[in-house]
């Protein structure tokens, strides 16, 4: 059978349409059946079921009509009588459908017209589709694009196969785009939305500068040298930490390049932001040392649980280690995840010497001596009135001055002290509501359960719902900037692990969980270490 010239018509028209949005051809082909189905509809009837297909070798549209067959017909156009039905098919069954051929029909105007835009949307919707489904895995690649526009800022990219977002904060400072400028960006997200997926570019993400040593840098594309952390302050200076894992290949030299040029071409994609390449290391002390380069570092304190780092530099080095609004400390928090003090020799001198008047007068007021013996108690180390208490008595009698009577002498100041201080602390827990019986757990001491007290955690139920992060606090990070919240007992030297034990001894006694449950758990942890070890 010769295919008519419409029908011809019909197959070009979908393979054009499929080439130009990209989409498969049978998906328009389908929009086009659905769109005849519309159109049929509106002739015999929106409550008619009809059907049509197109042979997608020679175009002819088939038209048919979906009867319901039933033992009474109610409605003649969408039922067809069991007696009619087996006239057609004789193994028709109620409940069946019967395929009825529809004469062809032409499209009047507004049919047409409908018809139209039901291709357009089913077309678009497809379009969408194929869209979100090439780029949601591209999430991480550096794309290359061509500016289609600039809209309040924002820079519109024609990446050839979809359109792309640039947003106005997501551009590096100063620098501007006109219509067909090239541009060079990374995917940090692909949203699906109602207007269609919403492919979402950086260039000041920290993985950006990541991606172009990586295409720069032949090492780290091949895995030899690692990109441990990146922190940027886009368009003005940055810092990435590198490790190798060939002894033999210098991370930061292989980084920078023959005179500086591979590090010079990420310089100039990034409007000439200025690069600290720092060694990483696994000892957190030398990695935050390197990472506060250029300046020199004479002394560092390390708070482990607390993830805080105090660094002691040179008077003459506070303004370098600080840098330009206080730049350089805050890109090295950022790169080893820290919170970063900075002291000046001189400062730390100054609190050395606040901190030893501090216990000496401590020690004056509690133990009742003069200066001179505060001042010996300090200068040996003592911190506290509970060392002096229940240290070996040996330890104070070998202070120069001091014998076997006066270090029994301030042992028993020291205790009768904190008897007092236990004794004020109990009365101020029973005011407060705090029960007898959370002084059953272990860990916890009395001016502990006063803190738990004044945040409302008085019974064992109460401590049971708890969590280590409400005892000991937290911290969160955002933009680069640390926030630190407290816990109930962040002024006591508690650490995440023994407050995670203290919750869990609650939800013990309060028969939240039981022992062989406990006992599960860690088996089953320590299997998943095992495995993951082996």
């Amino acid at each position: 059978m010769a295919v008519s010239a419409n029908r011809l018509e019909l197959l070009q028209i979908a393979d054009a349409v499929a080439r130009e949005k990209a989409i498969d051809r049978g998906i328009v082909i389908a929009a086009m059946e659905d769109a005849i189905q519309k159109a049929a509809r509106s002739r015999y009837g929106s409550e008619t079921e009809v059907r049509a297909d197109i042979n997608s070798k020679t175009g002819e549209i088939r038209l048919t009509r979906l009867l319901q067959v039933t033992e009474e017909v109610e409605n003649p156009a969408i039922e067809i009588s069991l007696d009619e039905a087996r006239h057609r098919n004789p193994a028709a069954q109620a409940g069946d459908f019967i395929a009825e051929p529809l004469p062809p029909m032409d499209f009047g105007r507004i049919a047409a017209q409908s018809a139209k835009q039901v291709i357009v949307q089913k077309v678009r919707e497809a379009e969408r589709d194929r869209q979100y489904e090439e780029f949601k895995d591209r999430i991480g690649d550096i794309v290359h694009g061509v500016v289609k526009r600039v809209e309040y800022g924002n820079v519109i990219v024609d990446l050839s196969r979809g359109e792309a977002v640039v947003r106005r904060d997501e551009l590096i400072p100063r620098e501007s785009f006109r219509y067909g400028d090239r541009i060079r960006a990374y995917i940090y997200d692909v949203r699906r939305e109602q207007r269609g997926p919403q492919i979402l570019l950086s260039r000041t993400h920290p993985q950006f500068m990541a991606k172009l040593f990586a295409q720069e840098v032949p090492e780290i594309y091949d895995g030899i040298i690692e990109i441990r952390s990146v922190a940027r302050d886009p368009g003005s200076r940055a810092k990435i930490a590198v490790i190798s894992r060939d002894s033999s290949i210098d991370p930061v030299g292989a980084c920078v390049g023959m005179r500086g040029s591979r590090v010079q071409a990420v310089v100039n994609e990034l409007q000439g932001e200025k690069i600290d390449i720092i060694p990483w290391s696994p000892d957190h002390a030398t990695f935050i040392v390197n990472a506060l380069q250029p300046a020199e570092v004479t002394k560092v304190v390390l708070d482990e649980d607390a993830e805080r780092i105090e660094v002691v530099v040179p008077d003459d080095q506070l303004s370098l280690a600080i840098g330009r609004r206080g730049q350089n400390v805050r890109l090295a928090s950022q790169l080893t995840g820290w919170d970063i003090d900075i002291l000046t020799e001189q400062e730390e001198s100054e609190r050395r010497q606040k901190e030893f008047i501090e216990r000496t007068e401590l020690f004056m007021e509690a133990l009742n001596v003069d200066e001179v013996v505060g001042q010996l108690l300090a200068s040996e180390g003592f911190t506290s009135i509970e060392e002096i208490a229940y240290v070996e008595l040996d330890e104070i009698s070998a202070i120069e001055g001091f014998d076997e009577e006066t270090a029994e002498e301030l042992q028993a100041r020291a205790q009768s002290y904190l008897d007092e201080v236990e004794q004020a602390l109990d009365e101020e827990r029973r005011q407060l509501g705090v029960e007898d019986e959370l002084r059953e757990i272990a860990g916890l001491n009395t001016a502990m359960l006063v803190a738990l007290g004044k945040d409302e955690v008085r019974t064992m139920e109460d401590l049971a719902g708890c969590a280590a992060d409400d005892l000991v606090g937290w911290i969160e990070r955002k933009d680069g900037e640390v926030q630190r919240f407290e816990g109930s007992l962040s002024a006591f030297d508690l650490s995440r692990a023994e407050a995670e034990d203290i919750v869990m001894a609650a939800r013990l006694k309060a028969g939240w969980v039981t022992e062989e449950e406990l006992a599960a758990a860690a088996a089953a942890e320590e299997d998943e270490v095992e495995e993951v070890e082996s």
